[in-house]
């Protein structure tokens, strides 16, 4: 079952405003199970007894409500200070064995076991560093966009508030899913800085750090949108409950 030299940190701190609902965000709905609850049964097939999840919103609410199902570490992130801080709070619960992190959105919960895998396989056969799971999309607007050079080299990941015009035209985005060395994943964090329009540590400055140390950066395009919709409003929860309904679960 999986990987015993992977952990997976599950980001689920986060408020949903959004959502318009007083419930914290992962806790919505989708196909009768509260999303968080859909990330981490994929997670387990991935990595059996490394998983953590990262809660800040409504930290006791997330925490019983995944107890009921599941046996997980759990790591606080106290201020809500972006991803690259909420991965930085799971990183001392990582056991000594690990080697290659996953990092997924509590709010992402049709991404499957298949994706990930072949994400983690491409990662380690490739010796990478940094891993980042892409969607080519016809309307990229409000997802992080994937800036390449000529030779189609990562150079790094631009979010829509801090991308210029021609940034916003690139079609290639950022899923939110990554695979990371965990060595390199514990120095870049330390190195992240909040110098951005939401003044918050960006998991995905990681990019650049590992481009500037001249690690290798893997991008790894997957093909099934339906997968990595993230649920930030309730019609994308619509959309969501849409498409696992579909799938027949």
């Amino acid at each position: 079952m999986g990987y015993n030299d992977v952990g997976v940190v599950i980001l689920a701190a986060g408020k949903g405003t959004r959502m318009k609902s007083d419930i914290a965000k992962v806790l919505h709905k989708v196909g009768g199970q509260c999303m968080v609850v859909h990330v981490i049964e994929c997670a387990r097939k991935i990595s059996r007894d490394n998983v953590h999840v990262v809660i800040g919103h409504q930290a006791k609410k997330v925490k019983r409500e995944i107890n009921k199902f599941f046996k997980v570490e759990f790591a606080i992130q106290e201020q809500l200070l972006g991803t690259g801080d909420a991965v930085k709070a799971a990183i001392p619960g990582l056991k000594s064995n690990i080697k290659d992190v996953v990092v997924l959105c509590g709010d992402v919960p049709l991404i499957k076991e298949s994706t990930l895998k072949n994400m983690v396989e491409k990662h380690k056969k490739q010796q990478a560093k940094l891993s980042v799971l892409a969607i080519d999309l016809e309307n990229p607007t409000g997802y992080g966009r994937i800036v390449q050079d000529g030779l189609n080299h990562m150079v790094c990941i631009k979010e829509e508030a801090d991308a210029n015009e021609n940034e916003k035209e690139i079609k290639k985005v950022n899923t939110g899913i990554y695979c990371f060395d965990r060595k390199f994943l514990i120095s870049a964090v330390d190195e992240i800085r909040p110098d951005n329009s939401q003044a918050e540590y960006y998991l995905t400055d990681t990019v650049e750090i590992a481009k500037k140390r001249q690690e290798k950066i893997v991008v790894i395009t997957m093909d099934d949108p339906g997968q990595v919709i993230g649920v930030n409003t309730l019609e994308e929860l619509e959309k969501a409950e849409y498409l696992i309904k579909q799938r027949g679960k």
